[in-house]
């Protein structure tokens, strides 16, 4: 039986069996409500419709690439620069979510569903990624390795640069692969973020 502490989860997880099978579309609350085992009501309480469900998938997907990645991002890695941790850290999570089925899925099959923060509004995933890439943006500017500027205006285009090369991606299908592209990505934001003056090349993706 599903325990009350770990409820939203399961519900979130049947969500994401299903989006990943049928399509945002094809999936109903009922549909999830089976799948984790709950009942219509449990399922209604907590998110009006799939819409709503999935942007919560969404966030929770991200905020735990965000957090794997940044983890392998430290890894060992203490004394190097900020710069080269957070170009890291950014391909990281390009590659994740490049290579990530409920993202993959959205994204070949209903692009649509994410135009609202494509093109005009930051969501809660975007918030979640703000809020460690621009930390990380203040500490580099500290040590040397960031260039300076807005701290907020860099990270934000840090985010977009990744989201852009993320939903982009088939478009460069016939020139490289993910793994290159990944690799494309760094050196573009290496490149932004780097201070101004001769520097060795600072980043590994």
């Amino acid at each position: 039986m599903t325990s009350k502490r770990n409820v939203e989860d399961d519900i979130l997880d049947a969500a994401r069996t299903c989006v990943e099978a049928f399509g945002v579309r094809r999936t109903t609350l009922t549909d999830v409500a089976r799948r984790a085992g709950v009942s219509r009501p449990t399922v209604y309480r907590r998110w009006p419709d799939v819409t709503a469900l999935v942007a919560d998938l969404l966030t929770r997907e991200l905020r735990t690439i965000l957090l794997d990645e940044e983890e392998l991002a430290q890894e060992d890695r203490e004394e190097e620069a900020t710069r080269t941790r957070l170009v890291r850290h950014a391909g990281g999570v390009a590659r994740a979510l490049a290579t990530h089925p409920l993202f993959t899925r959205v994204v070949d099959s209903e692009p649509e569903l994410l135009a609202t923060y494509t093109f005009h509004r930051l969501g809660t995933s975007h918030r979640a990624a703000l809020e460690v890439i621009e930390p990380t943006v203040v500490e580099g500017q500290a040590d040397g390795s960031v260039r300076p500027g807005d701290p907020a205006v860099l990270a934000r285009t840090v985010l977009v640069t990744v989201q852009n090369t993320v939903t982009g991606r088939r478009l460069f299908d016939d020139l490289i692969d993910e793994e290159a592209l990944v690799g494309e990505l760094a050196t573009l934001l290496d490149g932004y973020l780097a201070p101004p003056g001769p520097r060795p090349q600072a980043h590994s993706p």
